[in-house]
Parts: structure tokens; C-alpha cells; sequence
């Protein structure tokens, strides 16, 4: 009788036909792993030991904001950050020029007070020595005049004789049995100042000549009064 020998398992046979076994022992070996590598990580620290904390800058005291009270009670105000000198925590610009102030007007109606008019100057006086002018004698390319002169005053006064002819040149003047005075022409005017007061009453006759000129002066005066022509 013959006996058939049957063959047995060959190794390795079981892990072949389950696969999930092979997966199981590799999830094993990396979890060992992972597990060496954080243990060698917290053993040794690459980081250095901290040193002291840097000082804190201290801040200038700020008093505590008051509490708002209402009807109702106190009600907590918001805090704010403190405020360090210098410096503002709503702007950083630079601060606004002062606007200058504009100026007020004067109300209206209200009337302001007019400055008195003005007085004319005074009149001088009619001067105390009266003149009266004439022509004593007049020829071919000129004449002789005359202002003769009154004192009207009962004191002793200075005169002075004042001719105006345009164009005219003055040859000479003179005065009739008395003290001669100053006399010039300047620019057809004829002045003749007294070398003497007249007494109250005395009368004296200034005279003059005259050329390429008419007999009638434009004006004549004695101490700014007007001659009277004769």
C-alpha cells in the first residue's frame, strides 16, 4: 500500500497571502520611529536660555479720567491711552496758524461828529499910510510916475510902495526933500521900501521912471491897501 506524502506549507506563504499584515508591521516600525525622534528633540533644546526681560521706559502719571454723572447715576467712562507730552493720539499735524482777528465795523446810523468849518483867515486892516497914484510926465519911450503918500495915523509908521508893470524897466527912483529908502525891480514889479517913518499927518511923494511900459501899473498897493489913482 502506498502512502502519498502531501507537502506541507512553504515559508513566507502566510505574509503572501495577507497583505494587511505587511501594512500593520510598517505602520508599527514608523510610529517607533516617530516616537525616537521626538524623544531626541526634547533632550537637547538649539534654542539659548532667555536672559532678563529689557527695563520698561516708565510714563509720566496720568490722573484718573473723572466719572460722568448723570440723572440716572455715574456712568464709567471709556479710558484712553495716556497722553505723553508733545504728543497728541488724535493728530500729528502741525498746529493751525492763529487766524487774525478781522476788525469790528463801526455800527451803522450812528452819526459821527463833524469838525467845525473852518474859519476864513482875518482881513488885515486898511494900512494907516494911504497912497494915491498919477503920472507927472510921460515922453517918447516913457513916463514919470508918483505915489503919494499920507500918514492917517497919529503915530509915527513905515510905508512901503509896491508897482506892478509888465515889460517895464526901471531907470530910477526916488523920494521928493526926505531920506532916501531901499528901491528894486524884479520882473516888472516895483518895490520901495522907506528909509523913514512918517510923522501923524506928514505926506510925502515917492517917484519913479519908468520905460517900455504903460503909465498905469496892473497894481499898486501901500502896505497891501490899494492906491487910489488920480
Amino acid at each position: 500500500m502506498s502512502h502519498t506524502r502531501r507537502s506541507g506549507p512553504q515559508p513566507g506563504a502566510a505574509m503572501t497571502s495577507s497583505p494587511w499584515i505587511l501594512v500593520a508591521a510598517g505602520v508599527v516600525v514608523m510610529v517607533v520611529l516617530l516616537a525616537v525622534a521626538l524623544g531626541s528633540v526634547r533632550g537637547r533644546s538649539t534654542f539659548p536660555a532667555a536672559g532678563p526681560p529689557d527695563p520698561l521706559m516708565p510714563l509720566p502719571h496720568v490722573p484718573p479720567t473723572p466719572t460722568a454723572v448723570s440723572a440716572s447715576g455715574p456712568s464709567p467712562v471709556s479710558a484712553t491711552a495716556p497722553v505723553l507730552p508733545g504728543l497728541s493720539p488724535r493728530s500729528t499735524e502741525l498746529p493751525a496758524r492763529p487766524t487774525p482777528a478781522a476788525s469790528t465795523p463801526s455800527p451803522r446810523g450812528v452819526a459821527r461828529p463833524m469838525p467845525p468849518p473852518s474859519s476864513p483867515p482875518p482881513v488885515a486892516p486898511p494900512s494907516a499910510v494911504t497912497g494915491r497914484y498919477s503920472v507927472q510926465s510921460a515922453f517918447d519911450g516913457g513916463f514919470i510916475g508918483e505915489v503919494l503918500l499920507v500918514n492917517t495915523a497919529r503915530s509915527h509908521r513905515g510905508w512901503t510902495v509896491r508897482a506892478v508893470f509888465p515889460g517895464g524897466r526901471l531907470v530910477t527912483a526916488w523920494v521928493e526933500g526926505a531920506e532916501q529908502g531901499v528901491f528894486r525891480f524884479d520882473d516888472g514889479v516895483f518895490t520901495y521900501r522907506s528909509g523913514f517913518d512918517l510923522a501923524p499927518g506928514q505926506s510925502l511923494a515917492v517917484r519913479f521912471h519908468i520905460e517900455r511900459a504903460g503909465t498905469r501899473p496892473t497894481s499898486c498897493t501901500v502896505d497891501g491897501t490899494p492906491c487910489v489913482a488920480r
